[in-house]
């Protein structure tokens, strides 16, 4: 006798998606706690700490949106 414990349906890819949003969100925190971090030690850099912070997360975003458009791509 079978018996079916559970039945996953719909877009594997948005499973995929949820999971793969893990890294770019743990890289963003990364990115703001050492930049404060950083400010905390050298204020006087600030402008240079603060440009690359925003560099580093833009690079992390954009991680993120490709991994969102990913599942609609190569989804059925």
């Amino acid at each position: 006798m079978s018996q079916t414990l559970a039945v996953v349906s719909g877009s594997l890819g948005s499973i995929g998606y949820g999971l793969a949003a893990i890294g770019p969100g743990v890289g963003v925190g990364i990115i703001f706690g050492n930049g404060t971090q950083a400010l905390a030690r050298q204020p006087e850099a600030a402008g240079l700490i603060r440009a690359n912070q925003i560099l580093g997360f833009a690079f992390c975003e954009a991680l993120a949106l490709i991994g969102l458009v990913m599942p609609f791509v190569y989804g059925k």
